[in-house]
């Protein structure tokens, strides 16, 4: 009897264990979005609204798209590489002539910047390629 027992409580404590390590994974829980991106211009489809989630969909002017693998990976480099920017909340004036602007929100903060911002960084850069790839080829919205 005493080994039945023994074997009870194991069993017990190895449950109750799955089930802290299932809920300290998050199990159920939605994905934490990555960053959102709005771009604005004078033209009507430079202006967009795109949510980028973790659990692989971006969002753009409220319409869901799922987002591939490559691409995922790329929102979650850009991620981590615009938390310095952001915690310092950067924000770059546009040049005269400037076409679009950028308003970044993460979760360590906010940045903005024109297309033409003197001194951006280049994650930046790297962002504008990523939402101008994404916007036109998983979103479907294209510039005049």
């Amino acid at each position: 009897m005493r080994g039945g027992r023994a074997r009870s409580r194991r069993s017990a404590a190895l449950a109750c264990a799955a089930v802290l390590v299932l809920g300290a994974a998050g199990c159920g829980s939605p994905s934490p979005d990555l960053f959102e991106l709005v771009r604005s211009g004078e033209d009507p489809n430079a202006n967009v609204e795109m949510l980028v989630n973790d659990g692989g969909t971006v969002t753009c002017n409220g319409r869901s798209h799922p987002l591939d693998s490559e691409r995922l990976v790329t929102a979650r480099g850009l991620a981590r590489d615009l938390a310095d920017h952001a915690a310092l909340g950067i924000e770059l004036e546009p040049e005269p002539g400037s076409v679009l602007r950028y308003r970044v929100r993460t979760e360590a903060g906010t940045v903005a910047f024109a297309d033409n911002s003197r001194g951006r960084p280049e994650a930046f850069d790297r962002l504008v390629a990523f939402a101008t790839d994404t916007i036109r080829s998983v979103c479907g919205i294209q510039r005049a």
